[in-house]
């Protein structure tokens, strides 16, 4: 009873904390509520959870581009942003998985599916895509989504201000970017895309890539006919519209490059 009399003047007080959000690497407003240490045991346990059921790749020349591109991309991402906090390591696996996709979850885990390989066509092209997932991460857009879909309720729940409970395998894996709903969590959600990509293409520049592959990756993944739903519907922008904005950012990207010896992988 006690708890319930207090809880309404905590979530008012909570609420004029909203003014007071943090903000992205990009200076962008966010909301995230939810303690790093937290995030990062989430993001482990999801990570082990996919090693545990999906098949990780035995292609040896495979693993070690992938494990190349990773290194690089990571030491570009602490070249770019050196007043963030890192993971101490980032663990990178390549599954056999035949669909174009990639993920980077909270605490440095990389995921890479074998399917993406066979769409980027050049180091720098798994580098755009890595860099994207790595930019994820920095920016805290897992934390940020988790505190939008979930609500402060479940947030408070979450980090053990109402009792206790359980946190949900679907609930996670839409919190760390899988589903979303119309209205607020879909133009976030793109909001989120849209910076990925922007922090993405300054990291793979940074780290000794040619920025310009960013779009020929894009274009690619167009060409390759994987169908999207209507932009409006859907948790990231069309091929069209990523890469007009990617091509936005090559001058300042490509600036970056001019200054950094080119990545070998």
């Amino acid at each position: 009873m006690h708890r319930r009399c207090v809880l309404p003047f905590f979530l008012a007080g909570l609420l004029g904390l909203l003014s007071g959000c943090g903000e992205t690497p990009t200076g962008r407003s966010q909301l995230a509520l939810v303690p790093g240490p937290l995030m990062a045991d989430m993001g482990a346990d999801a990570f082990d959870q996919l090693r545990n059921t999906q098949p990780i790749s035995r292609d040896a020349q495979a693993n070690r581009l992938v494990q190349c591109v990773a290194e690089k991309i990571v030491a570009g991402a602490e070249a770019s942003y050196p007043g963030l906090d890192f993971p101490e390591r980032w663990e990178v696996v390549l599954f056999d998985e035949p669909s174009p996709n990639a993920f980077a979850l909270p605490g440095g885990r990389i995921g890479v599916h074998s399917g993406l390989l066979q769409v980027a066509e050049t180091p720098a092209q798994l580098a755009a895509v890595m860099g994207h997932e790595v930019a994820h991460v920095l920016a805290d857009h897992g934390n940020e989504r988790l505190t939008q879909q979930l609500g402060i309720k479940a947030v408070l729940l979450v980090v053990g201000l109402l009792g206790e409970g359980e946190f949900g395998n679907q609930q996670l894996m839409q919190a760390l970017g899988v589903g979303a709903q119309l209205g607020i969590s879909l133009p976030f959600s793109r909001t989120h895309e849209e910076e990925a990509d922007l922090m993405g293409v300054e990291i793979m520049a940074r780290a000794g890539f040619d920025p310009q592959q960013s779009v020929a990756l894009w274009q690619n993944m167009a060409a390759a006919g994987s169908s999207q739903p209507p932009e409006f519907l859907s948790t990231h922008p069309a091929h069209e519209s990523r890469i007009r904005v990617l091509q936005e950012a090559l001058e300042e990207a490509n600036a970056t490059y001019r200054t950094v010896t080119p990545a070998q992988c």
